[in-house]
């Protein structure tokens, strides 16, 4: 039976009329996931690139997320970059897989590229209500009449990204409609549990210490359900986006254009609607190593610093990746992302 916390998460992400949360999928090492939220990262880094990522939090908690994420792009033509991403997302009760079709074109622009981005694609979006143990009836919960509950969801996104030899910009919005996520309900309930927009942000550099031989690449990623005025959101106001923005902060060391080791710091930016308690996620460690022959491989750790440091054991996620025609590219030019 899935455990008090997993039921707490439920009861904010899924159960209650009026908050607002964050929805889509978390990654440490988002910076080898960025077409999963950013179509314009298509085709950007040259050459054909796949990556598939394995995630579990919160390991020793019942029903805690996991999830999976597949992307592969590529270059096409002079300007265009196509590429697919898949991604499979479970925590406790509930559970979406999604697959998008991204198109991207880069314009040459100062001393680097502009990529516009759009994507299209379809989320199925399930739950089943019979796993969840509740203290009254489900029959007298609206919410609950239909126990086994899938939606398939279509759905559009968009992005730009600026990329340089040494940093990159970028900021995207992958699902732009959203999608109810509860049907047949009375009409007395003004907010439905729903697909909510989500906006990322990224930024990047490459500082070279010695050379291409040492680089110290810095990192940020910005995830917000809300925008500007809703930034930081506000529980205790219906009208709100309850979820506060989540920020990763990494910085890391590539050693001879094949060992990259990082750490980084997720948190919120702002904790004092939830009674002045620190919203601090985790401090994160991972390591990447590109083979010879284009294959990448990576690991990252997560330690839970939350109140879910008694029951959570942390998290651990891994990747695998491909680049066609890496080792040649990066003989002739060294590429820093």
């Amino acid at each position: 039976m899935i455990r008090k916390i997993t039921l707490v998460i439920l009861a904010l992400l899924v159960s209650s009329p009026w908050i607002y949360s964050q929805q889509d999928a978390m990654y440490t090492k988002y910076m080898f996931n960025s077409l999963a939220f950013n179509p314009a990262f298509a085709g950007s880094p040259g050459y054909m690139s796949a990556r598939v990522l394995f995630r579990s939090q919160w390991m020793g908690i019942e029903g805690a997320p996991t999830s999976q994420s597949v992307t592969v792009h590529t270059p096409f033509k002079d300007r265009l970059g196509l590429g697919i991403s898949l991604g499979n997302d479970k925590i406790g009760a509930t559970g979406s897989t999604y697959f998008n079709v991204s198109y991207a074109y880069h314009i040459p622009f100062a001393t680097g590229k502009l990529s516009i981005g759009m994507q299209a694609g379809f989320m199925n979006w399930r739950a089943d209500w019979n796993k969840l143990k509740f203290k009254d009836p489900a029959q007298l919960d609206e919410a609950f009449s239909d126990t086994t509950p899938n939606y398939w969801l279509p759905n559009v996104g968009t992005g730009v990204f600026y990329y340089a030899s040494k940093f990159y910009l970028g900021f995207s919005v992958p699902n732009l409609i959203q999608n109810d996520l509860r049907k047949d309900v009375s009409s007395d309930v003004q907010i439905w549990a729903r697909q909510y927009r989500h906006f990322y942000f990224t930024a990047g550099a490459a500082l070279p210490i010695n050379g291409p031989a040492l680089v110290f690449k810095p990192s940020l990623l910005i995830k917000s359900v809300g925008l500007l005025g809703k930034f930081t959101g506000d529980p205790s106001n219906a009208s709100s986006v309850g979820a506060p923005a989540q920020f990763d902060i990494d910085m890391s060391l590539l050693f001879y254009q094949a060992l990259w080791v990082g750490v980084s710091f997720r948190s919120a930016f702002s904790a004092k609607q939830f009674g002045g308690d620190s919203s601090f996620d985790s401090v994160d460690i991972w390591v990447s190593y590109y083979l010879i022959n284009g294959m990448r491989i990576g690991a990252a750790y997560d330690f839970t610093i939350s109140k879910l440091q008694s029951k959570a054991k942390g998290t651990v996620e891994i990747m695998l990746g491909y680049d066609f025609k890496y080792r040649a590219l990066k003989v002739n030019t060294p590429r820093y992302f």
